[in-house]
């Protein structure tokens, strides 16, 4: 009965996993938040915050103040 419900009921660890695996695609492909440099913890854009799983507030905020269109495939995509 148990091996049944693991099947159905994801543990904790696999959303964590998860969602860890969503900031550091993220970061990466340097898409949202991580396309500008954090000013809190001084990082580099592509890179994580120095808080686990997050994005500070000021990063966050500057990306939305300046956002930049990124495509994800842009050598196809034709020129405006």
């Amino acid at each position: 009965m148990i091996s049944l419900l693991s099947a159905v009921i994801p543990s904790p660890a696999t959303a964590d996993a998860a969602h860890d695996a969503a900031h550091e695609t993220a970061a990466r492909f340097r898409h949202g938040v991580y396309s500008v440099p954090c000013t809190t913890c001084r990082v580099p854009a592509g890179v994580l915050c120095l808080a686990r799983r997050s994005a500070h507030a000021a990063r966050r905020d500057h990306h939305r103040q300046d956002p930049k269109s990124t495509n994800l495939v842009p050598l196809l995509v034709g020129r405006v």
